[in-house]
C-alpha cells in the first residue's frame, strides 16, 4: 500500500444490496457487495458498464440515484449509520466530509454562475474558511491541478474552458473542503496523458497529505494501477474479486478479470488515399482575442481516418468547430469536396449540413432525456431524407440494426440506456443524415474498455460496409493507434507534425510528441512514480 499509516477504519460497507425500478418492476442492480476502506487509503473499483461501480461509489456517501433504493445491508461512516439517518443529516456530511467528483463535469455545473463561486461554495456554507480565503485556496488547487491562468480561470462560466480543464475544475470543487472521503468517478476520462499525468499526482498529493480516504472508479486500468492501493472488480453488481494492487495486476485469479487485463485488441491496416474529401487551409480562429488556431493545414482523404490529438486546450475541438461552421474563421477556408464551404452554419446549404455530421464527447448531455430513441434518431432522418411514416419508422429500425442495436430500443428514453449504448444511439443518429464525414469528439473517452473496444470496431464497419471519412479527436494514444490512418499532433493552435500513423509513432519525435508518447500510463503501480523523477 502506497499509505503506510495504521489507519482505523474510516467507511464500512457490509452487505450492501440497491435495487433499481425500470419496466415496471424493480431490478437489482448492487447483489450484497461489502468494503472496508481505512484513512489514506485509495480502493479502485473496476468493472464494465453497468457493473455497479457508480451505483456503489454513490451508496459510499449513503446516496442512491433517483428510482433506486437500499433493500439491504448498511453504510456506517466514521461510526455513524449513513443508512439510518433521515436525508437532512445525510447531507450535512455531503460537500464537506464527503464529496464527489462526477464522470460528466458539463453536467455538474451551473451554467449560470462563474466557477469560482461553485467551487468555493460548500466550504464557505460550512464555514471552513472565509470567501476570501476559500478563493485563495482554490487558485492554489488550481494551480497545483495545472490549470491555465489559475488566478483568472475561476471568473470565467463553465461554457468558457475546455472539457478537460472543466474536469480539473470540478477535481478543486471536491477537495476544497478537504473531505475525509472523496468518491472519484471516473475523474480523468476527459483529460489528455499530459494533464492526467499531473492530476493524477496531484490527487495522489491530497490523499496522502490530508490523510483522505478515497474510492476511485474508473475503467482505465492503467490508471487505477497508479491511484489504488487495492482493486475491487464488479460485473452484474457483483463482486468478482479483490486483492492488493500489485496481486492483482500480476495474476489476476477470476477469467473475468482477465479479460479485462486482454481488451483492446483492434489493429487496423494504415491504409492512405490520395484522394482527398475534406481540407483546412491556413486557418485562424480567435474566441475573441484570444488566438485559439494558427495556421492550421490539414487534409482528410475517402474513407480514412486522421486522428487529431494534443492537450486539453490545444484546439482539436475548436477544429471541429470550425469545419462544421459552428465557428467562423478569420482567416482560411474550409473545402468539402474541392468546394468551399460557407464558414457559418446559417449560410450552409441543407447539402453541405448532412453530408459532415458530428458525434459528441458526452452522450448523457447530447441527447434530449426527454425524447425518446426513435425521435432522436428518427429527427435527422425525416429532416435531412424527406421520410414520415412507416418509411422512417423502418429507417429507425434499420439503424438501430446497423448499431448493433434491436427495436426494442425504439420506444426508450436515454435514462434506461447504458453508457455503450447511448453513444450508438448517438452514432445511428449521425448516420442517419447519411453523411459522408463524421466527425467523433472523444466518443470513447467516457467508456470502459470492453464498451470501448465494441464501439471501435462498429465504427471501423461502418467505415468499410459506408465509405465513410472520420476525424477523429482524442487523447487516447491507444485509440489512435487502433483506429488511425494518419494523425495530427497540434499544441497550443498549432500542426505540431502530421502523417502516417507509422510515421508519427516512429522515433525520432518532435519534443511535444515526444511528451505525450511518454505520458501515456502504464499497468505498472510504479509508473507514475518514476515518470515523476524522470521530470524532477
Amino acid at each position: 500500500m502506497r499509505n503506510k499509516k495504521n489507519n482505523k477504519v474510516l467507511l464500512e460497507m457490509k452487505d450492501i444490496k440497491i435495487e433499481g425500478f425500470a419496466d415496471e418492476k424493480w431490478h437489482k442492480i448492487i447483489k450484497g457487495i461489502s468494503l472496508t476502506l481505512s484513512r489514506g487509503q485509495v480502493m479502485g473499483l473496476i468493472g464494465e458498464s453497468g457493473a455497479g461501480k457508480s451505483t456503489l461509489g454513490l451508496a459510499a456517501m449513503g446516496f442512491t440515484r433517483p428510482g433506486c433504493k437500499f433493500t439491504g445491508g448498511k453504510v456506517v461512516f466514521d461510526g455513524k449509520n449513513l443508512t439510518d439517518m433521515p436525508e437532512n443529516q445525510r447531507r450535512e456530511y455531503w460537500g464537506t466530509r464527503i464529496t464527489y467528483i462526477a464522470q460528466s463535469a458539463a453536467a455538474a455545473f451551473n451554467p449560470a454562475h462563474q466557477l469560482i463561486h461553485q467551487v468555493i461554495e460548500s466550504t464557505v456554507r460550512s464555514k471552513q474558511k472565509n470567501k476570501r480565503d476559500a478563493q485563495n485556496d482554490a487558485v492554489s488547487l488550481f494551480e497545483s491541478l495545472q490549470l491555465p491562468n489559475s488566478s483568472e480561470i475561476g471568473n470565467r462560466f463553465p461554457h468558457q474552458v475546455s472539457g478537460g480543464q472543466l474536469q480539473r475544475v470540478m477535481t478543486a470543487m471536491a477537495m476544497s473542503p478537504r473531505p475525509d472521503l472523496i468518491v472519484f468517478d471516473e475523474p480523468t476520462t476527459a483529460l489528455d496523458v499530459t494533464t492526467q499525468v499531473e492530476v493524477l499526482a496531484a490527487m495522489r498529493e491530497v490523499v496522502k497529505t490530508f490523510n483522505t480516504a478515497a474510492i476511485y472508479i474508473t475503467h482505465d486500468l492503467s490508471v487505477v494501477a497508479q491511484m489504488a492501493d487495492t482493486i475491487k472488480v464488479l460485473r452484474f453488481g457483483e463482486e468478482i474479486e479483490e486483492a492488493e494492487t500489485r496481486k492483482m495486476l500480476k495474476s489476476p485469479k477470476q477469467e473475468y478479470t482477465k479479460t479485462l487485463w486482454s481488451v483492446r485488441s483492434i489493429q487496423k491496416p494504415e491504409i492512405k488515399s490520395k484522394n482527398i474529401i475534406l481540407e483546412m487551409s491556413g486557418i485562424d480562429a480567435f474566441y475573441g482575442n484570444f488566438h485559439v488556431l494558427k495556421n492550421v493545414n490539414i487534409k482528410l482523404s475517402y474513407g480514412r481516418t486522421l486522428a487529431i490529438v494534443g492537450e486539453s486546450g490545444s484546439g482539436k475541438s475548436t477544429m471541429a468547430r470550425v469545419i462544421t461552421g459552428l465557428l467562423a474563421p478569420r482567416n482560411g477556408s474550409v473545402k468539402f469536396k474541392d468546394k468551399v464551404l460557407p464558414a457559418k452554419l446559417k449560410n450552409r446549404t441543407k447539402d453541405q449540413l448532412q453530408k459532415i455530421q458530428m458525434i459528441y464527447q458526452m452522450a448523457d448531455v447530447a441527447m434530449n432525456p426527454k425524447q425518446t430513441v426513435f425521435d432522436i434518431i428518427g429527427r435527422p432522418a425525416s429532416f435531412f431524407t424527406g421520410i414520415t411514416g412507416k418509411k422512417l419508422e423502418n429507417r429507425v429500425i434499420e439503424l438501430l440494426n446497423q448499431i448493433d442495436l434491436d427495436e426494442s430500443f425504439i420506444d426508450r428514453y436515454p435514462s434506461e440506456l447504458s453508457g455503450g449504448q447511448k453513444q450508438r444511439v448517438c452514432i445511428a443518429r449521425a448516420l442517419a443524415a447519411k453523411p459522408e464525414v463524421i466527425i467523433c469528439d472523444e466518443v470513447t473517452s467516457a467508456l470502459d474498455q470492453i464498451v470501448q473496444e465494441g464501439i471501435l470496431k462498429l465504427l471501423l464497419r461502418l467505415q468499410n460496409d459506408l465509405n465513410l471519412s472520420y476525424i477523429f479527436i482524442t487523447h487516447d494514444i491507444a485509440t489512435v493507434k487502433a483506429i488511425s490512418d494518419e494523425v495530427v499532433v497540434m499544441n497550443e493552435g498549432e500542426v505540431v507534425e502530421q502523417g502516417l500513423k507509422s510515421k508519427i509513432f516512429s522515433p525520432p519525435h518532435p519534443d511535444y510528441t515526444k511528451l505525450l508518447l511518454s505520458s501515456v500510463p502504464e499497468m505498472d503501480p510504479d509508473w507514475l512514480t518514476n515518470l515523476l523523477k524522470k521530470r524532477a
